[in-house]
Protein backbone atom coordinates (compact mmCIF):
# COMPACT_ATOMS: atom_id res chain seq x y z
CA UNK A 1 0.00 0.00 0.00
CA UNK A 2 0.95 3.83 -0.68
CA UNK A 3 1.98 5.70 2.29
CA UNK A 4 1.67 9.86 2.36
CA UNK A 5 3.86 11.44 4.74
CA UNK A 6 4.93 15.15 4.98
CA UNK A 7 8.24 16.11 4.62
CA UNK A 8 10.50 18.98 5.58
CA UNK A 9 9.57 21.14 2.20
CA UNK A 10 7.50 18.44 0.19
CA UNK A 11 4.68 16.18 0.42
CA UNK A 12 5.95 12.37 -0.79
CA UNK A 13 4.29 9.70 -1.46
CA UNK A 14 6.20 6.12 -0.46
CA UNK A 15 9.15 8.83 -0.77
CA UNK A 16 8.72 10.74 -4.01
CA UNK A 17 7.69 14.16 -3.48
CA UNK A 18 3.96 15.01 -5.05
CA UNK A 19 2.35 18.89 -5.31
CA UNK A 20 -1.31 18.74 -4.04
CA UNK A 21 -3.82 19.89 -6.72
CA UNK A 22 -6.99 19.83 -4.91
CA UNK A 23 -10.61 21.30 -5.20
CA UNK A 24 -13.04 21.52 -2.50
CA UNK A 25 -16.46 19.12 -3.10
CA UNK A 26 -18.80 18.22 -0.51
CA UNK A 27 -20.53 15.46 -1.00
CA UNK A 28 -23.45 16.82 0.96
CA UNK A 29 -23.97 19.34 -1.24
CA UNK A 30 -24.57 17.39 -4.43
CA UNK A 31 -27.04 14.48 -5.21
CA UNK A 32 -24.94 11.41 -4.94
CA UNK A 33 -26.10 9.91 -8.58
CA UNK A 34 -24.06 13.15 -9.74
CA UNK A 35 -20.87 12.67 -7.37
CA UNK A 36 -18.94 10.86 -10.47
CA UNK A 37 -19.87 13.28 -12.66
CA UNK A 38 -18.33 16.34 -10.53
CA UNK A 39 -15.47 13.82 -9.87
CA UNK A 40 -14.61 13.46 -13.30
CA UNK A 41 -15.13 17.64 -13.61
CA UNK A 42 -12.65 18.15 -11.25
CA UNK A 43 -9.88 15.24 -12.79
CA UNK A 44 -10.51 16.83 -16.16
CA UNK A 45 -9.51 20.37 -14.74
CA UNK A 46 -6.61 19.21 -13.83
CA UNK A 47 -7.11 18.58 -10.15
CA UNK A 48 -5.34 14.83 -8.02
CA UNK A 49 -6.99 15.24 -4.81
CA UNK A 50 -10.80 16.31 -3.89
CA UNK A 51 -11.22 17.83 -0.19
CA UNK A 52 -14.60 17.74 1.58
CA UNK A 53 -15.96 19.04 5.04
CA UNK A 54 -18.09 16.60 7.33
CA UNK A 55 -21.38 18.15 8.83
CA UNK A 56 -21.99 16.84 12.19
CA UNK A 57 -25.40 18.01 12.79
CA UNK A 58 -26.68 16.40 9.27
CA UNK A 59 -25.74 13.18 10.45
CA UNK A 60 -26.31 13.86 14.32
CA UNK A 61 -29.93 15.87 14.27
CA UNK A 62 -30.81 14.66 17.63
CA UNK A 63 -28.44 13.61 20.26
CA UNK A 64 -27.72 9.86 19.15
CA UNK A 65 -29.67 9.30 16.52
CA UNK A 66 -27.73 9.00 13.29
CA UNK A 67 -28.29 9.62 9.74
CA UNK A 68 -26.81 8.29 6.90
CA UNK A 69 -22.95 8.79 8.22
CA UNK A 70 -22.15 6.29 5.90
CA UNK A 71 -22.47 8.87 2.93
CA UNK A 72 -18.88 9.90 3.82
CA UNK A 73 -17.49 6.68 2.96
CA UNK A 74 -19.56 6.38 -0.63
CA UNK A 75 -18.26 9.72 -1.70
CA UNK A 76 -14.87 8.80 -0.52
CA UNK A 77 -15.16 5.49 -2.31
CA UNK A 78 -16.61 7.59 -5.65
CA UNK A 79 -13.35 9.95 -5.27
CA UNK A 80 -11.01 6.93 -5.47
CA UNK A 81 -12.65 5.45 -8.48
CA UNK A 82 -12.64 8.67 -9.56
CA UNK A 83 -8.42 8.33 -9.34
CA UNK A 84 -8.58 11.08 -6.57
CA UNK A 85 -6.92 11.72 -3.37
CA UNK A 86 -9.40 12.81 -0.58
CA UNK A 87 -8.72 15.21 2.27
CA UNK A 88 -11.31 14.83 4.81
CA UNK A 89 -12.04 17.95 7.47
CA UNK A 90 -14.27 16.47 10.27
CA UNK A 91 -14.59 19.34 12.30
CA UNK A 92 -16.25 19.30 14.80
CA UNK A 93 -16.62 22.66 13.47
CA UNK A 94 -16.53 23.61 9.59
CA UNK A 95 -17.62 26.86 9.48
CA UNK A 96 -18.71 26.06 5.31
CA UNK A 97 -21.53 28.60 5.14
CA UNK A 98 -23.51 25.97 6.50
CA UNK A 99 -26.18 26.43 9.39
CA UNK A 100 -24.31 26.41 13.04
CA UNK A 101 -20.79 25.88 11.16
CA UNK A 102 -21.87 22.45 11.08
CA UNK A 103 -22.29 21.73 14.58
CA UNK A 104 -25.67 20.20 16.02
CA UNK A 105 -28.09 22.58 17.32
CA UNK A 106 -28.97 21.01 20.56
CA UNK A 107 -24.97 20.85 21.30
CA UNK A 108 -24.73 24.53 21.10
CA UNK A 109 -27.25 24.99 23.29
CA UNK A 110 -26.69 22.71 26.02
CA UNK A 111 -23.05 24.05 26.34
CA UNK A 112 -23.29 27.67 25.12
CA UNK A 113 -19.81 29.79 25.39
CA UNK A 114 -18.03 26.31 25.80
CA UNK A 115 -18.30 25.36 22.53
CA UNK A 116 -14.78 24.99 20.66
CA UNK A 117 -13.23 24.48 23.93
CA UNK A 118 -11.70 21.66 26.22
CA UNK A 119 -14.72 21.70 28.08
CA UNK A 120 -15.29 18.22 29.13
CA UNK A 121 -19.30 18.29 28.59
CA UNK A 122 -18.65 19.62 24.86
CA UNK A 123 -15.31 16.98 24.28
CA UNK A 124 -17.10 14.02 25.32
CA UNK A 125 -19.89 14.94 22.89
CA UNK A 126 -17.16 15.22 20.16
CA UNK A 127 -15.28 12.19 21.18
CA UNK A 128 -18.90 10.07 21.35
CA UNK A 129 -19.70 11.42 17.58
CA UNK A 130 -15.83 10.79 15.99
CA UNK A 131 -16.49 7.07 17.65
CA UNK A 132 -19.40 6.55 15.21
CA UNK A 133 -17.79 9.09 12.44
CA UNK A 134 -13.97 8.11 11.94
CA UNK A 135 -14.66 4.49 11.22
CA UNK A 136 -16.07 5.70 7.63
CA UNK A 137 -12.30 7.85 7.29
CA UNK A 138 -9.95 5.26 9.17
CA UNK A 139 -10.94 2.32 6.67
CA UNK A 140 -9.75 4.41 3.39
CA UNK A 141 -6.53 5.46 4.53
CA UNK A 142 -4.10 5.74 1.85
CA UNK A 143 -1.91 3.11 3.61
CA UNK A 144 -5.09 1.09 3.93
CA UNK A 145 -5.74 1.36 -0.19
CA UNK A 146 -7.98 3.76 0.18
CA UNK A 147 -8.01 7.77 -1.25
CA UNK A 148 -7.40 9.73 2.38
CA UNK A 149 -4.33 11.06 2.47
CA UNK A 150 -4.81 14.10 5.16
CA UNK A 151 -7.23 15.01 8.25
CA UNK A 152 -7.70 18.55 9.43
CA UNK A 153 -7.49 19.22 13.15
CA UNK A 154 -10.61 21.66 13.73
CA UNK A 155 -11.22 24.12 11.62
CA UNK A 156 -9.74 27.78 10.71
CA UNK A 157 -9.59 27.85 14.83
CA UNK A 158 -7.33 30.93 15.19
CA UNK A 159 -10.28 33.09 13.94
CA UNK A 160 -12.22 32.07 17.25
CA UNK A 161 -10.55 30.79 19.77
CA UNK A 162 -7.07 30.44 21.37
CA UNK A 163 -7.42 26.90 23.51
CA UNK A 164 -4.63 24.98 22.24
CA UNK A 165 -5.22 22.34 24.80
CA UNK A 166 -8.55 21.99 22.91
CA UNK A 167 -6.92 21.91 19.48
CA UNK A 168 -4.39 18.83 20.97
CA UNK A 169 -7.01 17.17 22.64
CA UNK A 170 -8.68 17.03 19.32
CA UNK A 171 -5.30 15.78 17.10
CA UNK A 172 -5.16 12.83 20.03
CA UNK A 173 -8.23 12.30 19.41
CA UNK A 174 -7.95 11.20 16.05
CA UNK A 175 -4.89 9.61 16.36
CA UNK A 176 -6.26 7.34 19.13
CA UNK A 177 -9.44 6.64 16.90
CA UNK A 178 -6.98 5.59 13.73
CA UNK A 179 -5.98 8.62 11.85
CA UNK A 180 -2.26 7.34 10.50
CA UNK A 181 -2.41 10.01 8.28
CA UNK A 182 -0.92 13.35 8.32
CA UNK A 183 -2.84 15.99 9.96
CA UNK A 184 -3.07 20.12 9.56
CA UNK A 185 -4.59 23.03 10.36
CA UNK A 186 -5.90 25.92 8.48
CA UNK A 187 -6.18 29.49 9.62
CA UNK A 188 -5.61 33.11 8.23
CA UNK A 189 -2.29 34.24 7.20
CA UNK A 190 -2.14 36.66 10.27
CA UNK A 191 -0.22 36.26 13.38
CA UNK A 192 -3.04 36.18 15.44
CA UNK A 193 -4.61 33.18 14.08
CA UNK A 194 -2.06 31.24 13.24
CA UNK A 195 -0.86 31.49 17.16
CA UNK A 196 -3.94 30.98 18.32
CA UNK A 197 -5.11 27.80 15.77
CA UNK A 198 -1.68 26.15 15.11
CA UNK A 199 -0.76 22.65 16.89
CA UNK A 200 2.92 21.46 17.08
CA UNK A 201 3.56 18.64 15.38
CA UNK A 202 0.48 19.17 13.57
CA UNK A 203 0.84 20.75 9.43
CA UNK A 204 -0.04 24.49 9.34
CA UNK A 205 -1.77 25.82 6.39
CA UNK A 206 -3.10 28.96 5.26
CA UNK A 207 -6.08 30.38 3.90
CA UNK A 208 -6.50 33.04 1.53
CA UNK A 209 -7.77 34.60 -2.22
CA UNK A 210 -5.15 36.86 -3.25
CA UNK A 211 -1.47 37.67 -2.19
CA UNK A 212 -0.25 34.42 -2.35
CA UNK A 213 3.30 35.52 -1.59
CA UNK A 214 2.80 37.41 1.36
CA UNK A 215 0.37 35.10 2.87
CA UNK A 216 3.49 32.28 2.61
CA UNK A 217 6.00 34.36 4.11
CA UNK A 218 3.39 35.06 6.97
CA UNK A 219 3.13 31.32 7.25
CA UNK A 220 6.97 30.82 7.48
CA UNK A 221 7.50 33.22 10.11
CA UNK A 222 5.43 31.10 12.53
CA UNK A 223 6.78 27.54 10.51
CA UNK A 224 10.09 27.16 9.17
CA UNK A 225 9.27 23.92 7.89
CA UNK A 226 6.79 21.88 6.32
CA UNK A 227 5.52 22.29 3.28
CA UNK A 228 3.57 25.05 1.82
CA UNK A 229 -0.16 24.58 0.93
CA UNK A 230 -3.09 27.01 0.64
CA UNK A 231 -5.98 25.10 2.09
CA UNK A 232 -8.08 27.41 1.12
CA UNK A 233 -8.05 29.53 -2.30
CA UNK A 234 -11.22 31.25 -2.26
CA UNK A 235 -11.63 31.51 -5.97
CA UNK A 236 -15.14 32.79 -5.39
CA UNK A 237 -17.66 33.68 -2.89
CA UNK A 238 -21.03 32.79 -1.52
CA UNK A 239 -24.36 35.21 -1.20
CA UNK A 240 -26.45 36.95 0.99
CA UNK A 241 -30.46 37.58 0.67
CA UNK A 242 -31.33 40.85 -0.16
CA UNK A 243 -27.26 41.68 -1.77
CA UNK A 244 -26.11 41.43 -4.76
CA UNK A 245 -24.67 38.58 -6.43
CA UNK A 246 -20.78 38.23 -5.93
CA UNK A 247 -18.48 37.47 -8.91
CA UNK A 248 -14.86 36.91 -9.35
CA UNK A 249 -13.09 37.78 -12.68
CA UNK A 250 -11.89 34.90 -13.72
CA UNK A 251 -8.73 35.93 -15.34
CA UNK A 252 -7.68 37.60 -11.66
CA UNK A 253 -8.91 33.89 -9.99
CA UNK A 254 -6.13 31.97 -12.56
CA UNK A 255 -3.72 34.24 -11.90
CA UNK A 256 -3.44 33.96 -8.12
CA UNK A 257 -3.75 30.13 -8.82
CA UNK A 258 -0.36 30.32 -10.99
CA UNK A 259 0.64 32.82 -7.95
CA UNK A 260 0.31 30.13 -5.92
CA UNK A 261 1.95 27.19 -8.21
CA UNK A 262 5.13 29.43 -8.35
CA UNK A 263 5.42 29.88 -4.83
CA UNK A 264 5.84 25.52 -4.76
CA UNK A 265 3.27 25.66 -2.90
CA UNK A 266 -0.11 22.95 -3.41
CA UNK A 267 -3.65 24.24 -3.33
CA UNK A 268 -7.26 23.38 -2.70
CA UNK A 269 -9.17 24.98 -4.94
CA UNK A 270 -12.43 26.56 -2.72
CA UNK A 271 -14.40 25.86 -4.30
CA UNK A 272 -13.70 23.59 -7.21
CA UNK A 273 -17.57 22.95 -7.45
CA UNK A 274 -20.23 24.40 -5.12
CA UNK A 275 -23.29 22.79 -5.14
CA UNK A 276 -26.57 23.51 -3.42
CA UNK A 277 -27.57 24.13 -0.07
CA UNK A 278 -31.03 21.74 -0.04
CA UNK A 279 -33.55 21.49 2.80
CA UNK A 280 -32.76 24.77 4.64
CA UNK A 281 -29.04 23.73 5.83
CA UNK A 282 -27.69 28.07 4.63
CA UNK A 283 -25.76 29.40 7.35
CA UNK A 284 -25.56 33.19 8.06
CA UNK A 285 -22.67 35.32 8.80
CA UNK A 286 -22.77 38.87 11.04
CA UNK A 287 -21.59 42.05 9.35
CA UNK A 288 -18.98 44.21 10.73
CA UNK A 289 -14.95 43.48 11.56
CA UNK A 290 -15.97 41.24 14.23
CA UNK A 291 -18.59 39.49 12.78
CA UNK A 292 -21.30 40.70 15.12
CA UNK A 293 -23.17 42.84 13.17
CA UNK A 294 -26.62 42.63 11.40
CA UNK A 295 -27.23 39.19 10.11
CA UNK A 296 -26.89 38.19 6.73
CA UNK A 297 -28.24 35.03 5.70
CA UNK A 298 -26.61 33.09 2.89
CA UNK A 299 -28.88 31.71 -0.07
CA UNK A 300 -29.73 28.35 -0.62
CA UNK A 301 -27.34 28.26 -3.77
CA UNK A 302 -23.71 27.93 -3.03
CA UNK A 303 -22.64 28.10 -6.80
CA UNK A 304 -20.01 30.39 -5.12
CA UNK A 305 -18.95 31.52 -8.68
CA UNK A 306 -17.14 28.30 -8.68
CA UNK A 307 -14.63 26.90 -11.70
CA UNK A 308 -17.66 24.36 -12.03
CA UNK A 309 -21.18 25.87 -11.74
CA UNK A 310 -23.85 24.41 -9.73
CA UNK A 311 -25.51 22.19 -12.59
CA UNK A 312 -21.93 20.91 -12.79
CA UNK A 313 -21.36 22.65 -16.20
CA UNK A 314 -17.77 24.29 -16.97
CA UNK A 315 -17.34 28.10 -16.53
CA UNK A 316 -14.59 30.46 -17.87
CA UNK A 317 -12.71 30.32 -15.24
CA UNK A 318 -12.88 26.41 -15.33
CA UNK A 319 -11.06 26.35 -18.49
CA UNK A 320 -8.31 29.13 -17.31
CA UNK A 321 -7.72 26.88 -14.38
CA UNK A 322 -7.32 23.97 -16.51
CA UNK A 323 -4.43 26.23 -19.00
CA UNK A 324 -2.89 27.14 -15.60
CA UNK A 325 -3.18 23.31 -13.86
CA UNK A 326 -1.82 21.39 -16.45
CA UNK A 327 1.55 22.83 -16.36
CA UNK A 328 1.82 21.16 -12.92
CA UNK A 329 -0.30 17.79 -13.00
CA UNK A 330 1.58 14.64 -14.32
CA UNK A 331 0.53 13.58 -17.97
CA UNK A 332 -1.82 14.89 -20.24
CA UNK A 333 -5.52 15.77 -18.13
CA UNK A 334 -8.73 13.40 -18.80
CA UNK A 335 -11.13 14.61 -21.58
CA UNK A 336 -13.94 16.64 -19.90
CA UNK A 337 -16.90 14.08 -19.23
CA UNK A 338 -20.32 15.42 -21.19
CA UNK A 339 -22.52 17.08 -18.72
CA UNK A 340 -25.81 15.14 -17.56
CA UNK A 341 -29.03 15.87 -19.34
CA UNK A 342 -31.41 18.65 -18.66
CA UNK A 343 -35.16 18.83 -18.43
CA UNK A 344 -35.95 17.52 -22.29
CA UNK A 345 -39.15 19.07 -22.08
CA UNK A 346 -39.91 22.53 -23.19
CA UNK A 347 -40.90 25.04 -20.22
CA UNK A 348 -43.25 23.30 -17.43
CA UNK A 349 -46.29 25.03 -16.17
CA UNK A 350 -46.97 23.54 -12.75
CA UNK A 351 -50.21 24.76 -11.50
CA UNK A 352 -50.56 24.32 -7.89
CA UNK A 353 -54.26 23.55 -7.17
CA UNK A 354 -54.60 22.82 -3.72
CA UNK A 355 -53.55 24.51 -0.56
CA UNK A 356 -53.36 24.23 3.46
CA UNK A 357 -53.47 26.60 5.90
CA UNK A 358 -50.56 27.70 7.59
CA UNK A 359 -51.96 27.30 11.23
CA UNK A 360 -53.54 23.88 10.13
CA UNK A 361 -50.24 22.59 8.87
CA UNK A 362 -48.43 23.52 12.02
CA UNK A 363 -51.14 21.67 14.31
CA UNK A 364 -50.91 18.82 12.32
CA UNK A 365 -46.70 18.86 11.83
CA UNK A 366 -45.53 20.41 14.44
CA UNK A 367 -44.71 19.43 17.73
CA UNK A 368 -46.75 19.74 20.94
CA UNK A 369 -47.33 23.33 22.11
CA UNK A 370 -45.73 24.59 25.12
CA UNK A 371 -47.00 27.43 27.80
CA UNK A 372 -43.86 28.67 29.35
CA UNK A 373 -43.94 32.45 30.77
CA UNK A 374 -41.06 33.25 28.42
CA UNK A 375 -41.20 32.65 24.78
CA UNK A 376 -38.79 29.33 24.38
CA UNK A 377 -36.06 29.27 21.46
CA UNK A 378 -35.97 27.45 19.16
CA UNK A 379 -33.32 24.90 20.51
CA UNK A 380 -35.83 24.40 23.98
CA UNK A 381 -38.47 23.61 21.25
CA UNK A 382 -36.17 21.31 19.64
CA UNK A 383 -36.65 22.67 15.98
CA UNK A 384 -33.03 23.09 14.30
CA UNK A 385 -34.20 24.50 10.67
CA UNK A 386 -38.45 25.92 10.36
CA UNK A 387 -40.48 28.11 12.30
CA UNK A 388 -41.95 28.80 15.53
CA UNK A 389 -45.98 30.26 16.22
CA UNK A 390 -45.99 32.06 19.28
CA UNK A 391 -49.05 33.32 20.87
CA UNK A 392 -49.44 35.88 24.11
CA UNK A 393 -52.43 37.56 25.19
CA UNK A 394 -52.02 41.48 26.13
CA UNK A 395 -54.28 42.17 29.06
CA UNK A 396 -57.05 45.16 28.83
CA UNK A 397 -58.78 47.41 28.56
CA UNK A 398 -55.61 49.60 28.31
CA UNK A 399 -54.27 52.75 25.61
CA UNK A 400 -51.97 51.41 22.69
CA UNK A 401 -48.46 50.75 23.31
CA UNK A 402 -45.65 49.79 21.60
CA UNK A 403 -44.98 46.25 21.05
CA UNK A 404 -41.46 45.12 20.68
CA UNK A 405 -39.93 41.05 20.03
CA UNK A 406 -36.58 41.57 21.87
CA UNK A 407 -34.04 39.72 20.76
CA UNK A 408 -35.80 38.70 17.79
CA UNK A 409 -34.00 35.83 15.94
CA UNK A 410 -34.65 36.15 12.93
CA UNK A 411 -37.97 37.34 11.04
CA UNK A 412 -41.60 37.27 12.05
CA UNK A 413 -44.86 37.77 10.68
CA UNK A 414 -46.95 39.14 13.40
CA UNK A 415 -50.52 39.03 13.55
CA UNK A 416 -53.03 41.23 15.75
CA UNK A 417 -56.45 39.40 16.53
CA UNK A 418 -55.51 37.77 13.78
CA UNK A 419 -55.02 40.57 11.23
CA UNK A 420 -51.41 40.91 9.44
CA UNK A 421 -49.83 44.04 11.90
CA UNK A 422 -46.38 43.41 10.24
CA UNK A 423 -42.86 41.84 8.78
CA UNK A 424 -40.26 42.38 11.53
CA UNK A 425 -36.65 41.82 11.47
CA UNK A 426 -34.21 41.50 15.08
CA UNK A 427 -32.39 44.81 13.68
CA UNK A 428 -36.06 46.48 13.50
CA UNK A 429 -38.28 43.92 16.26
CA UNK A 430 -40.87 47.13 17.04
CA UNK A 431 -44.32 46.62 15.29
CA UNK A 432 -45.34 50.13 13.22
CA UNK A 433 -48.35 50.17 15.36
CA UNK A 434 -49.36 50.50 18.86
CA UNK A 435 -51.10 47.60 20.17
CA UNK A 436 -54.30 48.06 22.34
CA UNK A 437 -55.23 45.58 24.84
CA UNK A 438 -57.00 43.45 25.38
CA UNK A 439 -56.12 41.71 22.04
CA UNK A 440 -54.27 38.55 21.38
CA UNK A 441 -50.54 38.59 19.17
CA UNK A 442 -49.26 35.70 17.46
CA UNK A 443 -45.51 36.14 15.98
CA UNK A 444 -44.45 33.63 13.50
CA UNK A 445 -40.40 33.41 13.78
CA UNK A 446 -38.70 31.94 11.19
CA UNK A 447 -34.74 31.00 11.63
CA UNK A 448 -32.96 32.45 8.23
CA UNK A 449 -30.22 30.55 9.11
CA UNK A 450 -27.74 29.84 12.23
CA UNK A 451 -24.61 31.99 12.32
CA UNK A 452 -21.77 29.78 10.51
CA UNK A 453 -18.64 32.23 11.84
CA UNK A 454 -17.30 34.61 14.23
CA UNK A 455 -17.87 34.61 17.88
CA UNK A 456 -21.91 34.56 17.68
CA UNK A 457 -21.42 30.94 16.24
CA UNK A 458 -24.50 29.15 18.51
CA UNK A 459 -26.92 31.31 19.12
CA UNK A 460 -30.12 30.79 19.92
CA UNK A 461 -32.93 31.84 17.12
CA UNK A 462 -36.55 32.42 18.22
CA UNK A 463 -37.81 35.59 20.44
CA UNK A 464 -34.99 35.40 22.51
CA UNK A 465 -35.83 37.90 24.87
CA UNK A 466 -39.68 38.18 25.67
CA UNK A 467 -42.62 40.36 23.97
CA UNK A 468 -42.23 44.11 25.57
CA UNK A 469 -45.84 46.05 25.72
CA UNK A 470 -44.12 49.60 26.46
CA UNK A 471 -41.84 47.91 29.20
CA UNK A 472 -43.61 45.25 30.52
CA UNK A 473 -42.88 41.50 29.76
CA UNK A 474 -46.27 39.86 28.37
CA UNK A 475 -46.30 36.54 30.24
CA UNK A 476 -47.76 33.39 29.49
CA UNK A 477 -46.19 32.27 26.25
CA UNK A 478 -47.60 29.62 23.92
CA UNK A 479 -45.25 28.35 21.36
CA UNK A 480 -45.26 25.42 19.13
CA UNK A 481 -42.69 24.56 16.41
CA UNK A 482 -43.07 23.31 13.05
CA UNK A 483 -39.10 21.26 12.07
CA UNK A 484 -38.45 21.12 8.20
CA UNK A 485 -38.19 17.50 8.52
CA UNK A 486 -42.08 16.75 9.89
CA UNK A 487 -42.71 17.08 5.50
CA UNK A 488 -39.99 14.03 5.45
CA UNK A 489 -43.29 11.94 6.18
CA UNK A 490 -45.16 12.08 3.32
CA UNK A 491 -48.53 10.65 4.29
CA UNK A 492 -48.90 13.33 7.18
CA UNK A 493 -48.52 15.36 4.35
CA UNK A 494 -51.04 14.11 2.19
CA UNK A 495 -53.20 14.03 5.62
CA UNK A 496 -53.62 17.73 5.61
CA UNK A 497 -57.00 19.15 5.23
CA UNK A 498 -56.63 20.68 1.40
CA UNK A 499 -58.85 23.19 0.05
CA UNK A 500 -58.91 25.22 -3.22
CA UNK A 501 -57.25 27.87 -2.56
CA UNK A 502 -57.55 32.12 -4.04
CA UNK A 503 -55.55 33.85 -5.55
CA UNK A 504 -53.46 35.48 -4.87
CA UNK A 505 -52.65 33.08 -2.31
CA UNK A 506 -52.53 33.61 2.03
CA UNK A 507 -49.35 31.36 3.75
CA UNK A 508 -49.79 27.86 3.50
CA UNK A 509 -49.14 24.77 2.28
CA UNK A 510 -49.84 24.05 -1.71
CA UNK A 511 -49.50 20.97 -3.23
CA UNK A 512 -49.63 20.27 -7.18
CA UNK A 513 -48.08 18.12 -9.30
CA UNK A 514 -46.49 17.95 -13.34
CA UNK A 515 -46.04 15.63 -16.31
CA UNK A 516 -42.94 15.12 -18.24
CA UNK A 517 -41.26 13.18 -20.51
CA UNK A 518 -37.22 13.39 -20.48
CA UNK A 519 -36.11 14.38 -16.84
CA UNK A 520 -33.26 15.92 -16.30
CA UNK A 521 -31.25 18.99 -14.69
CA UNK A 522 -33.82 22.20 -14.62
CA UNK A 523 -34.26 25.46 -12.64
CA UNK A 524 -37.77 26.22 -10.92
CA UNK A 525 -39.27 29.63 -10.72
CA UNK A 526 -41.78 31.27 -8.04
CA UNK A 527 -43.13 33.88 -10.42
CA UNK A 528 -44.86 36.53 -7.56
CA UNK A 529 -44.45 34.03 -4.18
CA UNK A 530 -42.47 35.88 -0.90
CA UNK A 531 -40.99 33.55 0.64
CA UNK A 532 -41.00 29.76 1.61
CA UNK A 533 -39.68 26.43 0.72
CA UNK A 534 -39.98 23.95 -2.06
CA UNK A 535 -40.14 20.17 -2.22
CA UNK A 536 -39.87 18.32 -5.58
CA UNK A 537 -41.27 14.03 -5.03
CA UNK A 538 -40.03 14.64 -1.78
CA UNK A 539 -36.95 16.27 -1.81
CA UNK A 540 -36.35 19.75 -0.19
CA UNK A 541 -35.00 22.28 -2.80
CA UNK A 542 -34.45 24.50 -0.35
CA UNK A 543 -35.38 28.11 0.74
CA UNK A 544 -36.78 30.50 -1.98
CA UNK A 545 -36.82 34.78 -1.43
CA UNK A 546 -37.83 37.32 -3.44
CA UNK A 547 -35.48 39.85 -2.36
CA UNK A 548 -32.89 37.93 -4.40
CA UNK A 549 -30.09 37.93 -5.82
CA UNK A 550 -31.23 34.20 -6.13
CA UNK A 551 -34.48 34.11 -8.88
CA UNK A 552 -34.57 30.28 -9.05
CA UNK A 553 -33.96 26.74 -7.53
CA UNK A 554 -31.94 24.29 -9.36
CA UNK A 555 -33.33 20.84 -9.42
CA UNK A 556 -30.76 18.31 -9.71
CA UNK A 557 -31.91 15.68 -12.67
CA UNK A 558 -31.79 12.52 -10.37
CA UNK A 559 -34.99 14.11 -8.07
CA UNK A 560 -37.37 14.54 -11.17
CA UNK A 561 -39.02 11.09 -13.01
CA UNK A 562 -40.67 10.81 -16.21
CA UNK A 563 -44.09 10.94 -15.74
CA UNK A 564 -46.02 12.42 -12.88
CA UNK A 565 -44.30 14.45 -10.53
CA UNK A 566 -45.11 16.20 -7.02
CA UNK A 567 -44.41 19.44 -5.93
CA UNK A 568 -45.04 21.31 -2.42
CA UNK A 569 -44.53 24.52 -1.88
CA UNK A 570 -44.75 25.93 1.68
CA UNK A 571 -45.23 30.10 1.44
CA UNK A 572 -44.28 32.04 4.77
CA UNK A 573 -45.45 35.03 4.02
CA UNK A 574 -47.98 35.55 0.61
CA UNK A 575 -48.14 33.76 -2.37
CA UNK A 576 -48.04 35.15 -5.47
CA UNK A 577 -49.56 33.45 -9.11
CA UNK A 578 -51.14 29.80 -8.78
CA UNK A 579 -48.41 28.21 -10.56
CA UNK A 580 -44.51 27.66 -11.17
CA UNK A 581 -42.48 27.16 -13.65
CA UNK A 582 -40.06 24.68 -14.66
CA UNK A 583 -37.14 25.19 -17.75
Amino acid sequence: MAEFTVGDRDFLVDGRPVRLLSGALHYFRVHEELWPHRLRMLRAMGLNCVETYVPWNLHEPAPGRYADVEALGRFLDAADEAGLWAIVRPGPYICAEWDNGGLPHWLTAAVGARVRTSDPEYLASVERWFGRLLPQVVSRQIDRGGPVIMVQVENEYGSYGSDLPYLSALAALLRTRGIDVPLFTSDGPEDHMLTGGSVPGVLATVNFGSAARAAFETLREHRSGGPLMCMEFWCGWFDNWGAGHVVRDPADAAGTLREILECGASVNIYMAHGGTNFAGRAGANRTGALHDGVLEPDVTSYDYDAPVDEAGRPTEKFWLFREVLAGYGEGPLPDVPTAPPVLGDGPVRAELDVWAPLDEVIDALGGPETRTPMPPSFEELGVDRGLVRYRVAVPGPRRPYPLTLAGLRDLAVVQVDGVRAGVLREEDPVLAEPVAGPAVVEAWVESLGRVNYGPRTGEPKGITGGFLHERQYLHGVRARGLRLDAFDDAAAVAALPFRAPSWPGARGLYRGSFDIASPGDARLWLPGWTRGFVWVNGRCLGRYWAVGPQESLYVPGPVLRAGRNELWVLELEGAGEGHVRLA
